[in-house]
């Protein structure tokens, strides 16, 4: 007699009620040769997943990485086996991050919509993780082993990453009403954009049925390799390589959308077959476009449109839309996600941009004896007519005189000058610091006598 095979599983994603959730205060663990008592360790199911670590309003929250967390990874390693979150605070400020990480990849979880100011308390970010729906889904979904440059790194999603791609998932659950129009996902460069494509192509496969096929569109080459790299290194494509992936022509481009592979790695120049017949799959087809306000204009986007007329497309840019940009509110629709330079110079993702105009001033050209030279230089040469209209076009865009060895020389000495004086103001700074610091120091060791 046949028997059934049945399947346990370890935690219950779908419904987290089913779980057994704990948190344990001051912990005794005991390790090779040292105890350590743990300020929190969360469980799931018997699991240690949280690890969090407080200090005194009055500490630094660095100092929990350093003094604590250090000590407890030699003394009694075995508690951070299966390690999901490690979570530091001082009661007023937070971090989050992942084991092996250095503290400044340690990041703030300041909200639980994206519309919301923002706060660095400890209470917003226990609301924003430890929430039983939320805490199982970045377990699931927003954990990522990146094995680039021959060593590995555990990547947790940032705060602008989760709500964003959950933003996502609702366009994307709601395709069918919004003509596949998932949205332009807006989020300032430097600040993980690569990472996200991966994670909402990550869940959108786990959580919803059938086999999508993702198209990661570029329009350089390097970006195309960047990207299509990243997905190899975060394992998306299992054990094949990225290559395989990759579009080498508009002809090998069309076979693979009449296939089903899980990712297509394109330039939008490879929609060059305007003959092509559309394609009407059987499962979904979802383009992730980067850099979504450049490419999809042009004679290629009306190409890929019309190949694939059912494809879902969201647009991915690090810069926000002209307000006259229509073309890309029409191709993906309005922003699904929003997280502005200014926000992210506000919350610490990136640092300020500073513009100074200290460009080398074009003096004033006008000089008739020059000009009347000129000209009769271009009367003697003989040239006809249409000859004499490129020359003068070619002289008006003042090239040769931007270019001109002694202004890039002076440009040159300016830029030498400008960060000489920045590297000696910040000298004189930091001098300025230690002796507060010895005057705090002294005053210190005085009150205390």
């Amino acid at each position: 007699m046949a028997l059934l095979a049945k399947k346990a599983a370890v935690i219950d994603f779908q419904n987290p009620d089913n779980n057994y959730f704990l948190a344990v205060k001051e912990l005794k663990i005991h390790g090779a040769l040292y105890r350590r008592r743990t300020d929190i360790v969360g469980f799931v199911n018997g699991i240690p997943l949280l690890f969090v670590e407080l200090k005194k309003d009055t500490v630094d929250v660095q100092n929990t990485y350093d003094d604590n967390y250090s000590d407890y990874q030699d003394t009694i390693p075995h508690l951070f086996y299966y390690n999901a979150f490690l979570m530091l605070s001082n009661g007023t400020e937070a971090k989050i991050g992942t084991l092996g990480s250095k503290y400044e990849f340690f990041h703030e979880w300041k909200r639980l919509a994206e519309e919301e100011q923002g706060s660095v308390a400890l209470e917003t970010m226990l609301r924003g993780i430890c929430r039983k729906e939320n805490f199982l889904d970045l377990f699931e979904n927003f954990i990522l082993y990146d094995h680039s440059g021959g060593h590995t790194a555990k990547i947790l999603a940032r705060n602008h990453q989760y709500l964003g791609v959950n933003e996502a998932m609702k366009t994307y659950a709601a395709r069918k009403l919004n003509d596949g129009k998932l949205g332009v996902f807006w989020h300032t460069q430097g600040l993980g954009k690569s990472y996200s494509m991966v994670f909402l192509a990550q869940k959108v496969r786990r959580k919803f049925e059938g086999s999508p096929t993702f198209v990661i569109l570029t329009d350089r080459e390097e970006l195309n390799s960047q990207i299509s790299d990243t997905f190899e290194n975060c394992g998306l494509l299992g054990k094949t390589k990225a290559a395989k992936f990759i579009a080498t022509s508009g002809d090998d481009l069309v076979q693979k959308l009449k296939g089903n592979p899980g990712f297509i790695f394109t330039l939008i120049q490879k929609f060059n077959k305007p003959s092509a017949d559309p394609i009407y799959p059987d499962h979904d087809i979802i383009i992730m476009s980067d850099e979504a306000h450049r490419s999809q204009y042009g004679i290629f986007a009306d190409h890929m449109m019309k190949l694939l007329p059912t494809a879902a497309r969201i647009g991915f840019t690090g810069t926000p839309l002209l307000s006259s940009d229509n073309i890309t509110a029409r191709t993906f629709g309005g922003y699904v996600s929003v997280y502005d330079f200014k926000r992210a110079v506000e919350d610490g993702a990136t640092v300020p941009l500073y513009y100074e105009n200290r460009g080398e001033k074009i003096a004033d050209l006008h000089n008739p004896k020059i000009t009347e030279q000129i000209l009769d230089a271009i009367e003697n040469a003989g040239l006809d007519v249409d000859q004499q209209d490129k020359l003068e076009a070619e002289f008006a865009k003042e090239i040769h005189l931007l270019t001109a060895e002694p202004r890039l020389k002076s440009i040159a000495r300016d830029f030498v000058n400008h960060y000489s004086e920045l590297k000696e103001v910040a000298a004189t700074l930091l001098q300025k610091i230690k002796a507060k610091i010895s005057e705090l120091d002294h005053w210190t060791d005085k009150q205390e006598t």
